[in-house]
């Protein structure tokens, strides 16, 4: 297999860290609009041969499709915030690659009734093309981050091996990390974030289909295991929530994040501002985005890992019909503590948890374990594969039942 991964941020550079001990490529290219920020993520300083880099804008398709053929990628690898997601995704079916990305193209909310209805839903561009990719015999795999990713891999593995039939698949995130020195400072890129958390979150029913609610709707209290406690949780908008119904057979999904009384003030405070706005304004001549405004106050969140402490905790919460007939409550979930992720791989637990996933997807898809054609989620392909490599990678799941 040899991968090109197209942005070396955060993420991007985690998961050349991760890849780097395994042996299932032959080659892997880091790309960036700055070259040399590509280069500082090479694994071991550049001494590993499998290892490359490249400058690269995202934003055009022709320039991708050029590096993938000259590099000879058969994967393309999308680490970038998805507002870069349609140059990226037209690009790799152009080269004739695969495709995997961590978060889906973006939605858009319905023009009268935002709160109640979807307009163009996440990843609907990306299944608008199913055909065209399943002709071609071409894979694009989406949403194969944590969450989405494992998140939706339990839910399929649940589906599968836990319960008979299942009311509800709820993701429920949420951590206890604390970051010295810093009032405010998200661990994950603040442009994302923005998007999802004021967005309308989705919602889906058998009975009624997608459907959306207010932000920062229906707060609950779930308890985290591996001493994170409780933590209240809100809806947001998700892509497990437009990806779980397509294959896992339930009556309802839903995803709700622990984001915190600070956070959502915060949130809410850039939206009446206009902060949290994409389209750009004039500022003394120039044309700016306020949301880049933003993003460029804040501190890097790949940069924070040494400021951080606390875990992580992504998971899925399915309730319903146990395989004994009787009712069932099941967390399956990934945490990952921020000293442990620092001292094994150099990043922070956010996004190594992000990283991890991919690498070992790109795994699977390398010998043959998972294949397929068209555009997939994780819940298409066997869950037990991929659950079994979080050991082997370093960072097992767990599963916890709960009283019904």
């Amino acid at each position: 297999m040899r991968i090109l991964v197209v942005g070396s941020g955060g993420v991007g550079s985690a998961i050349a860290a991760v890849a780097a001990r395994r042996e299932f490529f032959d080659r892997l290219v880091l790309a960036d609009i700055d070259e040399a920020r590509a280069r500082r993520a090479l694994p071991g300083g550049g001494r590993d041969t499998r290892f490359g880099a490249a400058a690269l804008d995202a934003t055009d398709p022709a320039a991708i499709v050029a590096l993938a053929r000259a590099e000879g990628v058969d994967t393309i690898v999308n680490a970038c915030d998805p507002r870069f997601n349609e140059p990226i995704f037209d690009a790799a079916f152009e080269a004739g690659t695969t495709y995997l990305d961590m978060a889906m193209h973006l939605s858009e909310p319905h023009p009268e009734r935002p709160y109640e209805q979807t307009g163009v839903k996440l990843g609907d561009g990306q299944f608008a093309v199913a055909d065209r990719w399943e002709a071609r015999g071409q894979l694009a795999l989406v949403g194969i981050g944590v969450e989405p990713g494992s998140s939706d891999v339990f839910a399929r593995y649940a589906a599968d091996h836990l319960f008979a039939s299942i009311e509800e698949v709820g993701v429920r995130d949420g951590a206890n990390l604390v970051i010295d020195g810093y009032d405010f400072a998200p661990t994950f890129s603040i442009w994302t974030t923005i998007e999802e958390c004021l967005n309308p979150p989705v919602i889906w029913e058998r009975d009624r289909g997608w459907y959306t609610t207010e932000p920062f709707s229906e707060p609950e209290v779930f308890e985290f295991p591996d001493g994170i406690g409780p933590v209240e949780c809100v809806n947001v908008e998700h892509e497990e929530v437009l990806l779980i119904p397509r294959w896992v057979d339930c009556n309802r999904v839903t995803f709700k994040y622990g984001l915190g009384d600070e956070f959502i003030d915060v949130l809410r405070t850039l939206h009446k501002l206009g902060l949290d706005r994409v389209e750009p304004v004039s500022v003394r001549g120039q044309r700016v985005s306020p949301r880049d405004v933003v993003a460029a106050c804040l501190p890097n969140p790949a940069e924070l890992g040494h400021r951080m402490r606390g875990k992580t905790c992504a998971g899925t919460w399915v309730r319903g019909t146990g395989l004994d007939g009787q009712p069932r409550s099941t967390y399956l979930y990934h945490v990952v503590d921020n000293e442990e992720a620092m001292g094994d791989y150099g990043h922070q637990a956010v996004v190594l948890q992000t990283a991890l996933n991919p690498v070992m997807a790109l795994e699977l898809l390398a010998d043959g374990t998972w294949s397929g054609a068209g555009v997939l989620g994780p819940e298409a392909f066997d869950a037990v594969p991929f659950l079994d490599l979080f050991t082997p990678y370093g960072s097992p799941w767990g599963l916890r039942d709960d009283p019904v």
